[in-house]
């Protein structure tokens, strides 16, 4: 799976979490959040994007994204799950690498493309249920701004 960074460029995995890391460690007592947002866009293909974002709370911010287009022609309700277990597997895997190198304390939250308003506002309860039942904080709009802002600017 490869990343795209808008300062270093594509990146592996391997290598944005590497990245991540570095940022952390620039300064080690600052405050972060590690937010993981999917967003799509539906055309003659779909465009699903996920982004990475790392928050050092208050003072910057970096952020990695994954764009894949694929043949897509299903509901609204199973696209928004398709997006969270897109958001889900790479937050499972940023959470095991994180617990492998030292960093296991640092919360992971997965920001959700559905709001109260709109035709998501019924897949709340279900899709909040299945990050939080999988161990990650869940966001919505207007808080979500990981999938709504960062992964829906790189959907078009």
């Amino acid at each position: 799976m490869e990343f795209i960074s808008p300062t270093r460029g594509r990146m592996s995995f391997d290598e944005m979490f590497a990245d991540i890391i570095a940022f952390i460690d620039q300064v080690p007592d600052a405050k972060y959040r590690l937010i993981i947002g999917s967003d799509s866009q539906l055309g003659d293909e779909t465009c699903f994007v996920t982004a990475v974002i790392v928050y050092r709370v208050g003072k910057g911010a970096r952020y990695y994204y994954h764009r894949e287009r694929e043949s897509f022609t299903r509901n609204l309700r199973q696209r928004i799950y398709y997006e969270t277990s897109r958001s889900l597997a790479v937050a499972s895997r940023l959470a095991e690498k994180l617990a492998e190198n030292g960093h296991a304390d640092l919360d992971i939250e997965i920001h959700l493309d559905i709001g109260e308003a709109g035709d998501t506002r019924d897949l709340i309860r279900e899709v909040v249920g299945m990050v939080v039942g999988s161990g990650f904080d869940a966001r919505i709009k207007p808080d979500s701004y990981g999938a709504s802002k960062v992964a829906d600017k790189y959907t078009k």
